[in-house]
């Protein structure tokens, strides 16, 4: 029995729904696995997982935002990406050479992390998500969408360790298990290359210890010594630069910085700094309120005077070709935030995102 069988859904499936969201979904997933009825996903779908041991990279849907602020919406993220995807002519997620879309991690949409549960809420959970799994095998899977992440990534790392990883957001929380995932099976220095208007750098939010906001603080704990976090469009914080980076060891750009200065310096800023830690593997994390908020307005928090589209992409497709990028994200699309215009321009631009990213990394 594979374990990704049970832990994930075909791409799009990840939050549980019926009537015309089921409708939604299955359209969508007939459209990226190549097939013309319902019938046939499932089917097309495990081909599609058979095929990670020899694919140069895999998509992963993580539409969970359990983890994020007071607004939600980032769990219909991974859809709208790729329906927008889909959109542009001779596009999709599996057009890319070697790139296949493993689908989604399956989401309770009141769950988190497995550490924040009861031994009975767990239990209840597995006998809903694994009814037909035997008892001891499912008494060792993981019921939560970040801990299903950790287990389905670290898994699919483990059957081919040169695969890269285009995650699809979700709120931030979802960049940890990509973190955990690439921590056990990085054998050289790695860093981090984030893109996002706050520094996600607490320790804990309300007795949380992994969401949106605490997500690179356990990060740089696992990065080890050395600045090999690189943060670019703060500001959005109760603290000044210097108090991130003397308390943490972090480097950051801050938006007010990168935009009064042209796109090329904070290219160079950028690789300098990376090449400087002596890293040779990248991690992409990009939360799309990192941009600007006019142009891409569908998110829980945006926030004015951010970062331009164009130097993202520039940063995006430099580290591509001065290193070796072995995962990126998008994550906080949230499209039913706003109106609709203001969703389908941050849709468009976040394909634009995964795009680079996915150039980046093959």
């Amino acid at each position: 029995m594979d374990p990704l069988r049970s832990w994930l859904r075909p791409a799009g499936g990840g939050l549980y729904t019926v009537s015309t969201g089921r409708q939604e979904q299955e359209a969508l997933q007939q459209a990226l696995y190549g097939v013309n009825t319902s019938a046939q996903i499932e089917s097309a779908w495990h081909r599609t997982l058979d095929a990670l041991p020899q694919a140069r990279g895999a998509i992963l849907g993580i539409p969970s935002d359990t983890g994020a602020g007071l607004v939600r919406g980032a769990a219909y993220g991974p859809q709208a990406l790729r329906q927008a995807w889909l959109r542009r002519p001779g596009q999709g997620p599996q057009s890319v050479l070697g790139l296949v879309d493993a689908g989604d991690v399956r989401v309770v949409p009141q769950l988190l992390a497995d550490e924040m549960l009861s031994e009975a809420q767990i239990a209840a959970t597995r006998a809903a998500l694994y009814p037909d799994t035997p008892a001891a095998l499912a008494a060792t899977w993981p019921v939560s969408p970040l801990s299903l992440a950790q287990a389905a990534l670290g898994l699919m790392l483990q059957r081919n360790p040169a695969l890269k990883l285009l995650v699809l957001g979700g709120d931030h929380s979802v960049a940890w298990p990509v973190v955990a995932a690439l921590a056990q099976h990085q054998r050289q220095p790695w860093a981090i290359v984030h893109f996002d208007a706050h520094t996600d750098l607490l320790e804990t939010r309300m007795g949380v210890r992994y969401c949106f906001a605490t997500w690179a603080f356990h990060a740089v704990k696992m990065l080890g010594q050395g600045a090999r976090l690189l943060q670019l469009g703060i500001r959005a914080s109760g603290r000044d630069r210097g108090h991130w980076e003397n308390a943490f060891g972090v480097r950051q750009l801050w938006a007010d910085e990168v935009n009064g200065q042209p796109i090329s310096r904070t290219v160079d800023q950028v690789l300098s700094h990376l090449k400087g830690q002596g890293v040779r593997n990248i991690y992409i994390s990009n939360d799309i309120d990192g941009t600007d908020a006019e142009s891409a307005p569908a998110t829980g928090t945006p926030e004015p005077r951010g970062l331009r589209p164009e130097l993202v992409l520039a940063v995006i497709e430099a580290l591509g070709h001065n290193f070796n990028v072995v995962a990126a994200d998008l994550v906080e699309v949230a499209p039913p935030i706003g109106d609709p215009e203001g969703a389908a321009r941050t849709c468009e631009l976040g394909v634009s995102y995964l795009l680079a990213s996915a150039a980046a990394m093959l």
